[in-house]
């Protein structure tokens, strides 16, 4: 994953120079409740983080998370893109936003782009997302992008479940989990 363009964004592959924004993002509430907290308490561990982590995974699986910016004023929104994680066969779409970029239909401009690049990669035929069953936004984004509630993935607590959804490419078969 390299760019990729919309209307009005631009995602593109992450820097250390993001450091300060990853900070930022990474530790807002809604990322350390929805997300979880990936222990970057300081400029030097988000530096780390963005190596290690969001480049290394592009550098190990050819996907990664992009950093979502404004096409407006180049400032960064978010975070969208394809993960794969060991536990799971198909790729997964994640995301995260700032709390200031909530409420103008950035995240479906992103999830759209990067679903579109995924329909365009040889050998992707579905996608699947996961999230908590308190998240209410990412239920309600996943739904309007055509994900399909699978299962529980797994039990976080006595009152939330990590939930899966899925989203076919292809016409092809989809796995199961």
């Amino acid at each position: 994953m390299e760019q990729i363009s919309t209307e009005r964004l631009v995602l593109r592959l992450a820097t250390v120079d993001d450091a300060n924004f990853v900070l930022e993002l990474y530790n807002t509430p809604d990322f350390l409740q929805f997300v979880g907290d990936k222990q970057i308490h300081d400029v030097n561990d988000a530096k780390i983080y963005i190596e290690q982590k969001i480049l290394g995974m592009r550098v190990s699986k050819g996907v990664c998370l992009l950093v979502i910016e404004s096409k407006a004023d180049s400032k960064p929104l978010g975070v969208c893109g394809l993960i794969k994680r060991d536990e799971l066969t198909a790729y997964d779409i994640g995301y995260g936003l700032l709390p200031k970029a909530y409420g103008f239909g950035y995240a479906i401009e992103a999830a759209k782009a990067v679903i579109s690049y995924a329909k365009a990669k040889e050998g992707i035929d579905e996608l699947v997302a996961i999230t908590t069953s308190d998240n209410f936004a990412s239920k309600k984004l996943l739904n309007t992008l055509g994900f399909n509630y699978i299962k529980v993935q797994s039990k976080i607590s006595d009152t939330i479940d990590l939930l899966l959804y899925q989203l076919k490419l292809t016409d092809n078969e989809t796995h199961s989990y």
